[in-house]
């Protein structure tokens, strides 16, 4: 039988192309197990390396974009934003899913191994309590493509993805629950935590995760949970360790470059240059800023004929996990569901305070001071479009609150998004499933 397992032990292959050929979970002649801090160091460093690029394709679903039919990749692509998961082309790019597991196949030797052998130090601590967020960040990533939106009410029912903790290439993968999902999340975030030293990463190698970006980890986990308290809590946390704000009106590049003042953790290449090269800000996108007052606008679009490109991205500069606007966005909306609501439109105002002109700003806070809670509910739902424009934020968002309905032109015909469209959950790929019949 096939197994998905045989896709992990093909990941074993790509150590000779990430800097780590000296490395493989068996000892053919020539080759060494790794043993060291220093061995395991770089085994973590190629499963940071390839961390996939998935929110790059989740853009193409949503509405910030339409595709320019135009460039050489639209073949690659266009399926994607027609939502076509089935019986695609074999041009199509498919969403990752060897990737992510490969990725954990790195993360479980360290985990499993590297426990064992290497000597204890803090440098040891701190690659185990990497393995162990990365594990968490990789199937949180997983469970919120292929798994249906969290929902404590269905989650032991919904089906997740398949957990695999050993690296046994004869195991037999099943799809676990979402809420199994989320179980080994939190188990791996409480190992990370115990054993996290570094408080932050020097801006360079801060794609690592450290204490700030595992609070602000577990701040995005508990908004997607709707866990209030916890999200409210994770979020402070982390913002009385960072909390700075790129000032639009003098920053000269946008807030989700590596070097930002607000970057926490630049692990994902959010909108590479793939996806960039054959996108167009949408209208829908477009006519969610006042261009007059806006700072964001210039720094993230740039005409070209009548349509706009994206600027925000297309480099590795850009990547970005985390960054300190996301945890005020967060304070913020688990204070309104608090019933904070005073509370909760400061910590939005102090995001708008950067990014607006200082009219624009005093017009912010004259539009929100009369709002109710669902209105500005509804401010902050428009305002996370305006700031997280193609960070890959916004497939997730459309998911874990209205799943609206959205319509994409692609080759002069109209293709829709039904509102609470089963397709907001993302078929495993064709290729694994045809080499895992579990997954059927």
């Amino acid at each position: 039988m096939r197994k998905l397992t045989t896709f992990i032990a093909l990941a074993v292959i790509s150590f000779t192309n990430i800097g780590c050929d000296r490395f493989l979970d068996i000892q053919p002649e020539g080759k060494v197990i790794p043993t060291t801090v220093e061995d395991y160091r770089q085994v973590l460093t190629s499963a940071y390396s390839k961390y996939p690029a998935h929110r790059s394709l989740s853009a193409l679903r949503t509405d910030e974009v339409d595709i320019d039919e135009n460039t050489s990749d639209f073949i690659s692509y266009r399926e994607i934003a027609m939502w076509k998961d089935s019986n695609m082309d074999q041009a199509t790019t498919e969403f990752p899913w060897v990737s992510f597991y490969s990725v954990v196949f790195y993360l479980n030797q360290i985990i499993n191994e590297g426990s064992k052998t290497m000597k204890d130090s803090p440098e040891k601590q701190q690659i185990l309590a990497e393995a162990y967020a990365l594990r968490a960040y990789t199937y949180f990533d997983m469970v919120n493509l292929y798994g249906k939106p969290y929902n404590s009410a269905t989650a032991s029912t919904d089906r997740g993805v398949p957990i695999t903790l050993d690296i046994d290439l004869e195991q037999v993968l099943k799809p676990s629950t979402v809420q199994e999902v989320y179980n080994q999340i939190h188990t791996d975030i409480a190992k990370a935590e115990g054993m996290m030293i570094e408080e932050k990463e020097p801006t360079g190698i801060h794609y690592r995760f450290s204490k700030v970006a595992l609070m602000a980890f577990q701040a995005r986990t508990a908004l997607y949970e709707g866990d209030w308290n916890k999200a409210l809590n994770y979020s402070e946390q982390a913002l009385a360790i960072k909390g700075d704000l790129s000032d639009l009106n003098t920053a000269k590049t946008a807030p989700n470059h590596y070097a930002s003042v607000e970057s926490i953790m630049a692990l994902d290449n959010a909108f590479n240059s793939s996806v960039q090269n054959l996108s167009l800000a949408s209208s829908e996108l477009l006519s969610k800023y006042n261009t007059a007052n806006d700072k964001r606008f210039g720094l993230y679009f740039e005409k070209n004929g009548s349509k706009y490109k994206i600027i925000k991205g297309g480099s590795t500069d850009f990547r970005v996990s985390f960054r300190t606007a996301e945890l005020y966005f967060i304070q913020s909306e688990a204070l309104v569901k608090l019933n904070r609501l005073t509370e909760a439109k400061e910590a939005l105002l102090k995001v708008a305070k950067n990014r607006y002109t200082t009219d624009g700003y005093v017009s912010v806070q004259n539009q929100i001071n009369p709002m109710g809670a669902s209105e500005f509910m509804d401010f902050i739902l428009n305002e996370r479009f305006r700031e997280f424009a193609l960070e890959g934020h916004r497939w997730f968002d459309l998911r874990r609150t209205n799943q609206k309905k959205i319509t994409h032109k692609v080759s002069g015909k109209e293709y829709i998004l039904q509102q609470n469209d089963p397709r907001y959950t993302i078929e495993y790929p064709m290729s694994a499933k045809k080499n895992n019949p579990n997954l059927n």
